[in-house]
């Protein structure tokens, strides 16, 4: 009976895994596609700060990085994003604490969004390998600016709308977020979910502003082919605010640790090309171009996305088993 229980666990680990992609596959198939609130981003497996406090100090390193995101090159008022993200694993209050710090800056048409978060994470050994259960505290400032006009001179916006609000208007929001993220030597879970106290905001006049609840799911794993400096990860990247949903699914060859290529497809929307290498010390370099196939392809060049990290070790005596998509 003993030599049957490492059978029995992976059997397990393969089911887990297929119930996971079937819920997402699942969910992709009952709901309609629609635009969110949130920021879009294609790089989601450099970028889990944003949307995860379980992810603070998974690595075990110290991680400083900046993505900037140009989206829809010349639509008039699309979005441009920059995100800088630090994580570091800490003993703060147990041996295997995380923290984490992020700014966004979203501009996109008559709205430029700033959000400052704060990352907790506690991990302990679940299984093969270690669960991150995090919170974030967090603030948005949300400023909104339709005292604008037209090359005519006219107003761009019709000002005599009673829901929208008049001239400027600016406003700063609580908000509160949750996540779980698993990790093992081959595989990692993710689920988090963002805006859970519905934050919202009153304009000058009768309008208001509210944050809907966001939820995301993610998962990779790396597959070890048989030349052993060639790795292959697909991944899939799922979000939800019940109303709508967006779904990124990826795969991604890593070549000895150190280059990365692949192609993704954003269901309904784009092609998702990226490419990236580790440059020296830790130091790495990422970009995405997304091909775009929705109705505004006619309409825009395409999205373009930059990330920039670096990782430096902690804790010297620290030995970091994990095999990871961010940290190679």
């Amino acid at each position: 009976m003993k030599d049957n229980i490492p059978d029995i666990t992976y059997r397990k680990r393969q089911l887990l895994i297929r119930l996971f992609l079937f819920w997402i596959f699942a969910n992709i198939s009952i709901f309609v596609a629609k635009g969110q609130q949130d920021p879009q981003f294609s790089q989601n497996q450099y970028n889990q700060l944003t949307v995860n406090p379980g992810f603070a100090g998974s690595s075990g390193l110290i991680n400083v990085s900046f993505l900037n995101r140009f989206q829809w090159v010349g639509f008039p008022g699309a979005p441009v994003t920059t995100v800088f993200n630090a994580d570091a694993m800490l003993h703060l209050i147990g041996k295997n604490d995380g923290v984490g710090f992020s700014i966004i800056n979203d501009v996109i048409g008559f709205e430029k969004n700033v959000s400052i978060g704060l990352n907790y994470s506690w991990r302990k050994d679940v299984g093969d390998g270690k669960l991150g259960t995090g919170i974030s505290l967090g603030l948005m400032n949300k400023n909104i600016n339709l005292d604008l006009t037209g090359i005519d001179g006219g107003d761009v916006i019709n000002q005599s709308d009673p829901s929208l609000p008049k001239g400027k208007s600016a406003g700063i929001m609580a908000d509160i977020g949750l996540g779980l993220f698993y990790q093992t030597e081959n595989y990692e879970l993710a689920i988090s979910g963002k805006h859970l106290n519905r934050p919202s905001m009153s304009f000058d006049q009768s309008g208001k502003y509210t944050l809907l609840r966001s939820y995301y799911i993610s998962g990779n794993y790396t597959f070890q082919m048989a030349d052993e400096r060639l790795q292959a990860i697909p991944s899939v990247f799922y979000k939800t605010d019940v109303t709508s949903w967006q779904a990124d699914i990826n795969m991604t060859l890593h070549y000895d640790k150190k280059y990365w290529g692949g192609l993704g497809y954003r269901i309904g929307d784009a092609i998702i090309v990226t490419a990236g290498t580790e440059l020296w010390n830790g130091i790495k370099f990422g970009y995405s171009y997304d091909v775009s196939i929705s109705a505004l392809s006619r309409y825009n060049g395409g999205s373009h996305e930059f990330f920039l990290a670096y990782s430096v070790l902690l804790y010297k005596k620290h030995t970091h088993k994990y095999k990871s998509v961010r940290f190679l």
